[in-house]
């Protein structure tokens, strides 16, 4: 487990790899993956409460800066997706819901063919917006939420 260092609610400094807190009676576990991009603001990677994660907006700085597809630059946001949900011991499988920020509409074809390919049946529910701008000027973000049963 990835070891990260924090100062919680209470102003207690700690680490963790994915910390537990009690909210209103339910345990709100903070997820962190080495294996994904850290958070570029004051929000975690994903947040499980109640069998539900929450997983934050993913983009592929790295892949967009490099000028690569924007096939490529989708697969390594849904690569982050992926080791994030499995950081918190999810799959694919178990998203129900995903938003889509696009930049460019006219990539709607080429996005939704890749982001197709990492679910097999059973497809969540989704919406997919054009937006001005999106972090750091990439083409794509997504975020996503599971539930686990």
């Amino acid at each position: 487990m990835h070891e990260k260092s924090v100062t919680g609610p209470t102003g207690i400094r700690a680490n963790f790899g994915n910390l537990h807190l009690n909210f209103k009676g339910m345990t709100k576990k903070i997820i962190f993956s080495p294996d994904a991009p850290a958070a570029i603001g004051p929000y975690s990677q994903a947040v499980e409460i109640n069998g539900v994660l929450y997983v934050s907006g993913q983009i592929a700085l790295a892949a967009f800066e490099a000028g690569v597809s924007i096939e490529d630059e989708t697969e390594q946001v849904m690569k982050n997706l992926g080791h994030i949900l499995a950081s918190a011991g999810y799959t694919y499988q178990e998203v129900v819901k995903c938003t889509i920020f696009v930049k460019d509409m006219g990539h709607f074809a080429q996005i939704n063919a890749v982001y197709g390919s990492f679910f097999s049946e059973n497809f969540p529910a989704r919406e997919t917006v054009e937006v001005a701008r999106l972090p750091k000027d990439v083409r794509v973000e997504i975020s996503c939420i599971a539930h686990k049963s």
